[in-house]
C-alpha cells in the first residue's frame, strides 16, 4: 500500500510545475515604498509572460538559463498599505514541459497607484516568445524565434528577431527595428514604424502614421488617419489612409494606394499602380502603368516601359494633369477637358491631333488622340476643369 501510494506522489510531482525559488525585498524608495523579486528558470524552448499590469522586457543573450526581476513600487500612504498591495500582486514562476511561464495576477481592488517591471533575460535561441499585459509598454530584443506580444495601450518595441512577429496594442506606438519573417502589427492609434522585414508585412493603426523603411516582400498598410511612408519594398505595396498623405519610393511589384484625402507620391513601381484620393495632388514616377483618380488635384505621371504595362486611365475633376512618356514607348493617347474655357492641351509630340469643340457662347471642349511609336496599351487622359500636357521624358 505504501509502495503504491509513493509511485503515485511521484507520478503527481512529475505532471507538477516546477516552481523556481524566489527572492523577495521590499524597501523604502524616496517617500514611496518598492519591492524587488528575482529568480531563475532552467532553460526552456518557449517563454510565456501574462501579467496583470507592467511593463515586460525581454533580452536574449548567451546565459544558458532564465533569470527574471520584478520591481513593483506602490504609492501608498505607509509601509503597511504599500505591503498589502504587494501581498495583492501574485507573481509565480516555473517551468511546465518545454515553456517557462513568468505569471502576475492582481487578487485585490482595482489598483489606483502602483506600477510594475518584469525584466527577463533569456537564451537567445528561443523557439517563441509570448507577452500579454494589460497595462505597460513591451521590449523585446535579440530572439531567434518567433515573438507574439500584446498590450493593453502600451507601447511594443521589437528589435533583432529572426522569427515571425504578431504583436498588438490597444493605443501605444510600436516599433520593429530587424525582422528576419513576416511582421504583424496592430494598434489602436499609435504610430508605427518598420526598419526592416524580410519577410510580409501587415501593419495597421487606428489613426497613427505608419513608416516602413525596408521591406523584403509584400506590404500591406492601413490607418485611419496617418501618414503612409515606404522607402522600398521588393514586393507589392497597397497603402490605405482615412485623410493622411501617402509617400513611396521605390516599390519592386504593384501598387495600390487609397487615402480619403491626402497627397500621393510614388518614385517607382516594376507593376501596375492604382492610386486614389478624395482631394490631393497624385505625383507618379516611372511606372509602366496606373489607373489614378483625384476628387480636386492635379496629376503627375511618368511612364516607362517594363512587364506591368497594361491600360491606364488618368482622371480629375479640377486639376492639371502633365503626362512624361520615355522615347520610344509605344503607346495609344485618348485625352480630353470637358470644360476646356481657359484650358488647353499641349504636346511634344507632333503624332497627337488635338481639336477643339463648342462655339464662343457655349461650353468649350479639347481633346486629343493619337499613337506613339507604333501604337500599345490605351492612356486615357481626363480633367473636367484644367491643363493637359505631354512632354518628352529624357529617360
Amino acid at each position: 500500500m505504501l509502495n503504491r501510494l509513493f509511485k503515485v506522489g511521484a507520478a503527481l510531482l512529475l505532471v507538477l510545475p516546477l516552481a523556481a525559488a524566489q527572492d523577495t525585498r521590499v524597501y523604502r524608495e524616496g517617500s514611496n515604498w518598492a519591492r524587488e523579486i528575482s529568480g531563475n528558470l532552467a532553460a526552456a524552448k518557449n517563454l510565456r509572460v501574462k501579467v496583470d499590469l507592467g511593463a515586460v522586457r525581454v533580452q536574449g543573450g548567451s546565459q544558458p538559463g532564465i533569470h527574471y526581476t520584478v520591481r513593483n513600487r506602490a504609492y501608498a500612504a505607509s509601509e503597511e498599505k504599500s505591503r498589502r498591495e504587494f501581498d495583492a500582486y501574485k507573481v509565480s514562476a516555473y517551468v511546465r514541459g518545454d515553456t517557462a511561464w513568468i505569471v502576475a495576477e492582481w487578487e485585490g481592488g482595482s489598483p489606483h497607484k502602483f506600477s510594475g517591471e518584469f525584466s527577463i533575460d533569456v537564451p537567445r535561441d528561443m523557439d517563441w516568445v509570448k507577452i500579454e499585459t494589460d497595462g505597460g509598454g513591451i521590449t523585446t530584443s535579440s530572439i531567434s524565434g518567433r515573438v507574439d506580444a500584446e498590450s493593453g495601450g502600451g507601447s511594443v518595441r521589437l528589435e533583432d528577431i529572426g522569427g515571425a512577429i504578431n504583436a498588438e496594442t490597444g493605443g501605444g506606438s510600436m516599433e520593429v527595428s530587424t525582422a528576419g519573417s513576416d511582421v504583424t502589427l496592430r494598434t489602436g492609434g499609435g504610430s508605427i514604424r518598420i526598419d526592416s522585414a524580410k519577410g510580409k508585412i501587415n501593419a495597421e493603426t487606428g489613426g497613427g502614421s505608419v513608416t516602413v523603411v525596408s521591406g523584403l516582400q509584400g506590404a500591406v498598410l492601413e490607418t485611419g488617419g496617418g501618414s503612409i511612408e515606404v522607402e522600398r519594398c521588393a514586393g507589392n505595396v497597397k497603402a490605405s489612409t482615412g485623410g493622411g498623405g501617402i509617400d513611396l519610393g521605390d516599390i519592386g511589384g504593384g501598387v495600390e494606394i487609397d487615402t480619403g484625402g491626402g497627397s500621393i507620391r510614388l518614385s517607382s513601381a516594376k507593376g501596375p499602380v492604382r492610386a486614389e484620393t478624395g482631394g490631393g495632388s497624385i505625383e507618379l514616377n516611372s511606372v509602366p502603368s496606373a489607373h489614378a483618380e483625384t476628387g480636386a488635384g492635379g496629376i503627375q505621371a511618368h511612364f516607362v516601359g517594363g512587364t506591368g504595362r497594361a491600360d491606364s486611365v488618368l482622371e480629375t475633376s479640377a486639376g492639371d494633369i502633365i503626362v512624361f512618356l520615355t522615347p520610344n514607348l509605344g503607346i495609344s493617347i485618348r485625352a480630353s477637358i470637358e470644360v476646356a474655357n481657359g484650358h488647353t492641351i499641349r504636346s511634344d509630340f507632333p503624332e497627337l491631333k488635338i481639336t477643339t469643340e463648342g462655339g464662343d457662347w457655349g461650353p468649350k471642349t479639347v481633346s486629343a488622340e493619337g499613337s506613339l511609336n507604333g501604337g500599345g496599351p490605351v492612356l486615357k487622359v481626363r480633367t473636367t476643369m484644367g491643363d493637359i500636357s505631354f512632354r518628352r521624358a529624357s529617360h
